[in-house]
């Protein structure tokens, strides 16, 4: 059965189905022209917009793990804010000879994701479309939020976890790997089709007032820190030797380093840290996998440092959608 043998009526009923029960804070979920929630003290919003064959490709993405991806990648910004999620609201664009098992895997992907997270799907659209187009809007909360424009000049550098992995993952899938029976390439897979938010370390981030200034790396480490350093109108010096570089990405990739810069994707936190609080943030590190890969520093240049200590401009790359 296809989607356009359903209509949209038994599609939304599907997808009420598919998420109902009871939420703390829901006063009226799926169904009407708009959810009724309970809102906080201070309320986090954040979208964004998945589109076939400009942010993923139908064959090459399982559906389920789209869905969780679909949630994921909007729960990764709010990590980044320190917040916590609450709310999500989905619209779909979908073709209509797609078939209802598709949607029916996608739905229990972005449910397992949504569990996960104790995030409530409060409501959405769906709509007809040439392509698969996949909008996302979530809610979160938190009494104290960590923005892009906050690092200082001695700040330090962190990113937690492990860079360039994602962008591997997905030259892989575009070379003929499959999920699940590429077993060296495994972790690169996964990192690309399945990442995770990090939500616990950004919340403890902010609560425990430790980052000056933090952002998730969806565009690739050298645009996101341009960002927060044309935000906080500084410049930074970061220790090439330094980037964090799984083994999988060794053994898969001749220029690692390259992806870990430029690669995207990663939805890793990249975060600044007042010298006062690094000890502080030390204590953390049982439980995060963070590296210190360099400092911020007065002025706008943002400078890469060799193993010989010689510094030199950093290009900036990454993805930039219409370019």
């Amino acid at each position: 059965m296809r989607l356009k043998d359903l209509g949209e009526r038994r599609i939304i009923s599907r997808i009420r189905q598919s998420f109902s029960g009871k939420r703390p804070g829901v006063i009226l979920g799926i169904g009407d022209d708009a959810a009724v929630v309970r809102g906080p003290r201070t309320l986090l919003m954040t979208q964004d917009l998945l589109v076939e064959d400009v942010d993923f490709r139908r064959a090459l993405h399982p559906p389920r793990l789209l869905g969780r991806k679909s949630l994921n990648v909007n729960l990764s910004d709010l990590a980044a804010m320190g917040g916590r999620p609450l709310h999500a609201v989905l619209g779909l664009a979908l073709p209509g000879n797609i078939g209802v098992t598709w949607l029916d895997e996608f739905l229990s992907g972005f449910r397992e994701a949504a569990r996960a997270a104790r995030v409530a799907l409060v409501g959405g659209d769906i709509s007809a479309a040439a392509r698969i187009m996949i909008a996302v809007t979530v809610t979160g909360e938190t009494s104290l939020f960590v923005t892009r424009y906050g690092a200082g000049p001695g700040d330090r550098i962190f990113v937690s976890g492990t860079l360039g992995d994602s962008a591997a993952g997905r030259r892989l899938l575009e070379r003929g790997a499959k999920p699940g029976k590429s077993r060296p390439a495994g972790h690169l897979l996964q990192a690309f089709l399945d990442p995770s938010p990090r939500l616990e370390l950004g919340f403890l981030l902010a609560q425990r007032k430790l980052a000056s200034a933090m952002i998730d790396i969806s565009d690739g480490l050298t645009v996101d820190l341009w960002h927060i350093c044309e935000e906080s109108g500084v410049g930074a010096e970061v220790e090439l030797e330094r980037i964090p570089l799984s083994k999988e990405l060794r053994r898969a990739s001749r220029r690692p380093l390259a992806l870990a810069l430029n690669g995207g994707e990663d939805f890793e936190l990249l975060f600044t840290v007042p010298p006062d609080n690094v000890s502080r943030l030390r204590h953390l590190g049982s439980r995060f996998k963070v590296m210190d890969i360099g400092r911020i520093t007065a002025g706008k240049k943002i400078m890469a440092v060799d193993s010989t200590g010689k510094a030199k401009p950093l290009k900036i790359g990454g993805y930039e959608h219409f370019k």
